[in-house]
This record gives structure tokens, C-alpha cells and sequence, in this order.
């Protein structure tokens, strides 16, 4: 019996295991791991990437990641990558597809699929080197094996792989998690995933040799992560909506492993998640996806929620991940996150009889670029959702990958790829050629979010940027009338005329469906839900661009751009956007005077508007004041007042119906 254990002293793979597992054959290791109850875990699967025609491609060799298909040979070379974007190689090192083969082989006993996973992973271990790509690949890869491993071994009702594999791969895991150890990225949130591959290694594997200081390195190193990463609204501070998500997604699942498993984690953890689901509550559109600001896809993450709610039995999550078919309504309507500079609005939750994907949506960007690179130069973007769709989006990210004729990466990331004021054709921050890529090489853009103001039936928000590329400033001041229609005012204050072009980005549906009118009422733009008004200036031009939207990485569709022109140096647009169901609205826009101290002004000083509605729920005269300049008080239509804002809203019959100033003691319904 000594000679047989000295030789199996002798494999260098069985170093990667704790005493007594250390001493086990190949075989009674397997037996062993497919037996054991006592370590509790669960399996995340990425459904784009694991789709029936991908898994079955995987099956030939055939690997289709962010929509570019290539067909590899049986033999073929892993650190080569047939793709000129590096993010092709990247995931195919980060073993999506394993977790896929595993449910598939659980669901169906086809031997093809454990037997692809075994190949596939044996020849990963055999050929490349550990670190190759970086330590955030090896993380996710990490994550996706164990993932994969819980069908094949875990769940399955025999042993359904080689012996010497399953050394092969528990050998594999202990050096890879030991490099990440020692090669963590510095912060946010590549460390976070890393991190949780670490903690998960550590949960699932405690007989691999290092597994106890892994698992308390690793809590004490997310708590710490968890308190930097996040602001204190909750929001990542890397102020992209995807990854706040991806982030959260993560810590999710570290705290339910924690919790199938008796791990006591620090308690302050829970609170901080807690903050992180309340901005995923609010930043689901009613249609159940993100917007996809700064970079980041226009994904469903309402999984979130219900994981959410299991975790901590908060009834409003489960509200908005059922959309509305449970749980109880959110306590808040409308919500603006201060550290991030974030505001969501909201006409509704589908509480007050229409249906929860009708409500209107918008989301309003005022926050910094945010830490690590996936900031947009984009302050004071804007998306907007109403009736189940999209209606004025983000374009998204589209691709990292700055090669070829055109530079999408810098074109998606740029100011006139947003829903902003772009001055004189330029960013907002400079962006510019560095080396092989283009960087952000200026400061940002000075901003204050200067007012959030939400009550029943009326919304306020004004925030302020002032980029040092140009010497303009750009206030943009966003009234939202009855949960039912917008009104967005640009100002822009300058000492000499600029070219000021102010773009709505209308999403793929829009397409050779939009029309524009210029006449005596107006500026006019028609789209499906969506009537867009402007009250005609004579140095305003309306005109439609050709544009793209790109609701997930490495895809575009064509989608047009409305775009307001003026040269001018002091300006001021005011936009109405008024989405509808079925039947637009009729909608008449008229500009009143308004004077200060018995003289008239303009509209840069102080804007006023009527606007007459006719809509199938009841025909409306709203009045609509705005002050751009403080001190002293304004006289316009019937009415005197020396506030920043008016809304007041009158029947047929010219009874007041709501009534809205800046001082709240004089808003009333």
C-alpha cells in the first residue's frame, strides 16, 4: 500500500489538493466529488451565448461570438484569433459555451455535449498559458467551468467524465485561482468578478489545497470592493447601466452562495446591495430592459429583482420583475440617484389602470464619466420610453474594436452619437488619437445637477455642463407634464455665435417611418408613438440624419437622427416630446411674451408656452413658464410670478386642473 501512495505522491497534479485528498487515486476522487452533499451551489448560465444553433456550431467547431461565425479546424490554435477584435478571443477563452454543454448533456444524456466540454477544456489546460489574456478572462472562465462542472459531475447520476480529466481540471482550477491571487486587477469591476471566482472556488472546493485563506482573502477583499466600487446612491462608479448590473449580478450571487453554504459575510454587505437593487428597480424601462448608457448593452436583467426578492423579501422587487403581476408597488414614482447624478421618471407602475408597459419613461444623464474607461461623452443625454417601446434611445456601445475604415468605437462613444446639444461639431471632452487608440486626453465637462423636483403628476430637473472645449454652456431644464408628454428646454449661453446642433436619436423602428414639417406652427416631427414639436424660430433648421443604434455588442441598425441646427450665441430650443398609443394627439404650440418690469424679454431670459392638447382621455390647455435668469418676477399670459418654473393646467371650461411653481407650499392638484 506505501509504494502505491509514494507513486501517487509522485503526480505533481495531486499538489493542487488538501490532505486527505491528496492521496486518493484519480478514480476514488471522481467517486468521491460525485457523491459529496455538503457543498451547496447553483449554476449561471449567459442564454445569448448558449443558444441551440451556438451550441450545436460548438459541437463542429463552428464559434459565433458578437455575431461574427468562424468554422475552426479540430486541432486549432487557442492564442490565435481569426477575428480582428480582441473581445472575439476573449470569449472564447472565457468558456461561455462550457456552461451550455453541461445543461444540454443534463437535459438530453447526448454524450456529444459532455464529451465537446471534456475536449474542449482538456486542450485549453494542455496548451495555453496561465496567463495568457487578462486576469478578468481568467476569472470569468473560472466561474464557467464550475458552472458547467455542477451538470456533468455535480447533478449527474453516474461519474460521466475521464478520471485523469477531472484531475486534470481540479489541478487547473487551484493554479488559476492562485494567479488571481496574485494578479488581481487594482479595482472595480474586473476585481469584483475575480473576486467572486476566487469565493466560488473556495465554496465549491474546500479539498483543494488554499481554499481556506481563498475564501477569507476573498470576503475581506469584496467587502472592501463592494464599499469603493459603489457610490453612495448605490450606483457603480463606473456610471455604465450594464455594468452596474454585471456588478451586481456578481455580489448576487456571492451572497446566495453565502447563504446556501452557512458563510457569514460582513453584515454592512447586505445594505449595499440593497442600494444597488433599488437604481435596477428604477432603471428598467416598462418594456423590462436597460438603456444602454455609457457602454453596456440594452439588456433584461429583472432576474436581479427576483433574486433580490428571494434574498431579502422585498415585495417592490418582485413588483417590477413581474411587471406588475406581483408584489406590491414601488413607494416611489419617479427617482433621482445625487452621487451619480441619475434621474429616472416615471409616469407610473401600471397602478392607475393602464397597462405597466405603457407608462412613460425617461432617463436623464447628468453624471460624471465615471471611473475606468466606459464613460460616454454624453452629459445631459436623455432615453425615453412610452406605450412598450423605445421611443428616443441611447445608441449604445457597439463595439471596443477601433479597426477598419470607419471607427465605430469612437463614433458610438462620441457627443453627436447622444441625445445632447453638440457644439460645434465637437465632443464634450477631448478625444483624441493616443498611440494605437483613441483616449479622452482633456478634462470633462464641468456639471451641477442643480434641481430634482418630483410630486404627483409633474416632474422638474435642470442640470448644467460647461465643457472646456468650447466656451458655451449648456443648461437643459426637463418638465414632465401629467405623466403624459415632456417638455425639454436647451439653453445655451455663449459671448460669439457657435454651431449648435441638438440630436433625438429615434430608434431601428423609426426607420423611413419618420416625417418632418416646417411651417407657420412649427417645427414638426412625426414618428411611430411619437409627435416632436418646436415652436418656429427663424435660425432654427430641422433635418433628418441617417444614425445607428446598436442594442447589443457588435450589432447595428440603421435608425434616423432628428437633428435642431442654430448658429447662434446665446439660444434657447424648446422641444416637445409627446408619445402616444395609437392616435396622436392634436397639439397646437404657442409662444407668449414675457416681460420683466413692464419690458419684454427673450426666450434665452425667460420662456413661455401654451400648449393645447386633445387627447382621447380629455382636452387640455397647459401653460408653461420657465426662468432663466434669477431675481425679480415675470408677467406672461394672465399670470405674475417671480418663480423658475409654471405649470398649470386647465379643462375646457378653463378650470384649473393641476397647478405646479417652485415652492412647494404653492403646487396643488
Amino acid at each position: 500500500m506505501s509504494t502505491v501512495l509514494n507513486i501517487l505522491n509522485t503526480d505533481p497534479r495531486l499538489q493542487a489538493l488538501a490532505a486527505p485528498y491528496c492521496d486518493m487515486t484519480p478514480v476514488d476522487l471522481l467517486t468521491y466529488f460525485h457523491s459529496r452533499r455538503h457543498v451547496r451551489y447553483f449554476s449561471v448560465i449567459d442564454e445569448e451565448q448558449n443558444t441551440p444553433e451556438k451550441l450545436d456550431g460548438v459541437l463542429r467547431n463552428r464559434f459565433d461570438f458578437n455575431h461574427e461565425p468562424y468554422q475552426l479546424d479540430d486541432d486549432f490554435d487557442w492564442l490565435s484569433n481569426p477575428s480582428a477584435d480582441i473581445e472575439w478571443l476573449i470569449l472564447l477563452h472565457k468558456f461561455y459555451y462550457a456552461v451550455g454543454l453541461g445543461r444540454r448533456f443534463a437535459e438530453t444524456g447526448d454524450r456529444r455535449y459532455r464529451d465537446k466540454w471534456q475536449t474542449l477544456t482538456q486542450r485549453w489546460i494542455d496548451t495555453v498559458p496561465i496567463d495568457f489574456l487578462s486576469s478578468d478572462v481568467t476569472g470569468r472562465r473560472v466561474q464557467n467551468w464550475i458552472f458547467a462542472y455542477r451538470y456533468v459531475v455535480s447533478t449527474d447520476t453516474q461519474p460521466a467524465i475521464d478520471p485523469e480529466f477531472h484531475l486534470d481540471f481540479l489541478a487547473s482550477l487551484q493554479q488559476q485561482v492562485a494567479y488571481l491571487c496574485d494578479n488581481l486587477t487594482p479595482a472595480r469591476n474586473h476585481r469584483t468578478l475575480e473576486l467572486y471566482a476566487i469565493f466560488l472556488v473556495a465554496v465549491v472546493f474546500p479539498e483543494l489545497r488554499g481554499a481556506d485563506e481563498w475564501l477569507k482573502f476573498s470576503i475581506a477583499e469584496l467587502h472592501c470592493n463592494l464599499q469603493t466600487d459603489l457610490l453612495a446612491d448605490g450606483v457603480h462608479c463606473e456610471l455604465s447601466t450594464d455594468y452596474h448590473h454585471i456588478v451586481l449580478r456578481n455580489f448576487l450571487g456571492i451572497r446566495r452562495l453565502a447563504m446556501l453554504n452557512h458563510i457569514a459575510l460582513p453584515v454592512d454587505m447586505d445594505a449595499a446591495i440593497k442600494k444597488a437593487l433599488t437604481f435596477c428597480l428604477h432603471a428598467h424601462k416598462p418594456d423590462g430592459f436597460i438603456p444602454a448608457i455609457s457602454d453596456g448593452d440594452s439588456a433584461n436583467f429583472l432576474d436581479l429583482l427576483r433574486q433580490g426578492h428571494a434574498l431579502y423579501h422585498d415585495e417592490a422587487m418582485l413588483y417590477v420583475a413581474t411587471s406588475g403581476q406581483q408584489g406590491q408597488v414601488p413607494a416611489e414614482r419617479s427617482k433621482t440617484f445625487t452621487a451619480s447624478g441619475y434621474s429616472i421618471l416615471r409616469s407610473g407602475w401600471g397602478d392607475q389602470g393602464g397597462a405597466y408597459q405603457d407608462e412613460r419613461y425617461l432617463f436623464f444623464d447628468c453624471a460624471p464619466l465615471g471611473a475606468g474607461n466606459h464613460g460616454h461623452l454624453d452629459l445631459l443625454n436623455i432615453e425615453m420610453a412610452a406605450y412598450g417601446r423605445s421611443l428616443i434611445v441611447d445608441p449604445g456601445r457597439y463595439t471596443y474594436d477601433e479597426s477598419g475604415d470607419t471607427n465605430w468605437r469612437v463614433v458610438f462613444r462620441g457627443t453627436g452619437y447622444h441625445n445632447t446639444v453638440q457644439v460645434d461639431g465637437k465632443n464634450q471632452t477631448l478625444y483624441a488619437p493616443h498611440i494605437r487608440k483613441y483616449k479622452i486626453q482633456g478634462p470633462e465637462p464641468a456639471r451641477e445637477f442643480k434641481c430634482a423636483l418630483h410630486r404627483p403628476g409633474f416632474d422638474y430637473l435642470h442640470g448644467i455642463a460647461a465643457s472646456h472645449e468650447y466656451p458655451v454652456i449648456h443648461e437643459r431644464k426637463i418638465l414632465f407634464i401629467a405623466g403624459e408628454y415632456w417638455l425639454i428646454c436647451d439653453l445655451l449661453r455663449a459671448k460669439q455665435n457657435h454651431d449648435y446642433e441638438l440630436r433625438f436619436h429615434l430608434d431601428a423602428l423609426a426607420l423611413q417611418r419618420t416625417t418632418t414639417r416646417v411651417d407657420a406652427a412649427g417645427l414638426r416631427v412625426d414618428s411611430p408613438n411619437l409627435l416632436m414639436l418646436q415652436l418656429p424660430q427663424p435660425d432654427t433648421q430641422l433635418t433628418l440624419e441617417p444614425g445607428f443604434v446598436s442594442p447589443s455588442y457588435g450589432v447595428k441598425y440603421p435608425a434616423p437622427v432628428v437633428k435642431f441646427a442654430a448658429h447662434a450665441a446665446d439660444y434657447c430650443f424648446l422641444t416637445v416630446l409627446f408619445p402616444y398609443q395609437s392616435t396622436p394627439p392634436r397639439l397646437t404650440l404657442a409662444q407668449l411674451p414675457v416681460s420683466q418690469h413692464g419690458q419684454s424679454v427673450g426666450n434665452t431670459i425667460a420662456s413661455a408656452l401654451r400648449i393645447h392638447s386633445q387627447q382621447a382621455h380629455g382636452d387640455y390647455l397647459d401653460t408653461l413658464f420657465l426662468a432663466h435668469r434669477k431675481g425679480g418676477s415675470y408677467t406672461f399670459a394672465d399670470l405674475n410670478t417671480n418663480s423658475a418654473f409654471v405649470f398649470r393646467r386647465q379643462d375646457s371650461l378653463g378650470r384649473v386642473m393641476a397647478w405646479h411653481t417652485e415652492s412647494a407650499a404653492a403646487a396643488r392638484e
